[in-house]
């Protein structure tokens, strides 16, 4: 009985890496995806600049413009090695940002294809000032 419930743990992680994978190899997430792993602890990094931030954002991101992300890289150490998925107005800056991400030896980065215009056009959940 144990030893199922190891193979069960150990499939689940499996399943989890590969998903990783492929999302790393497709080049990013859609919104409904990126929606959904926030909300399953994945942190969402908003990269654009404070003031788009305040106008309108989403529910949980945490605000680091792309220009402070080498100094501030301190503030999300916890989640090296987690799921890490970077939304910006569009998907240019956020494009940047997953490299730079990637280039400090964060393992599991993605860019948030269409950014906070397509977050919107979704549907889903913002702030707005």
């Amino acid at each position: 009985m144990k030893s199922s419930k190891i193979l069960w743990v150990v499939a689940i992680m499996l399943g989890v890496l590969f998903a990783v994978q492929q999302l790393q190899e497709t080049g990013g997430v859609d919104v409904k995806t990126a929606q959904s792993m926030n909300q399953q602890g994945a942190l969402l990094l908003d990269v654009r600049e404070l003031s788009e931030y305040a106008e309108v954002h989403a529910p949980d991101a945490k605000l680091i413009p792309l220009g402070q992300l080498d100094s501030r890289l301190q503030e999300i150490t916890t989640y090296k090695d987690k799921p890490v998925l970077v939304v910006c107005r569009s998907g240019g800056r956020s494009a940047r940002a997953v490299s730079i991400l990637q280039d400090a030896g964060y393992s599991q980065v993605s860019n948030v294809n269409g950014g906070m215009n397509a977050w919107e056009s979704e549907g889903l959940p913002v702030i707005k000032q």
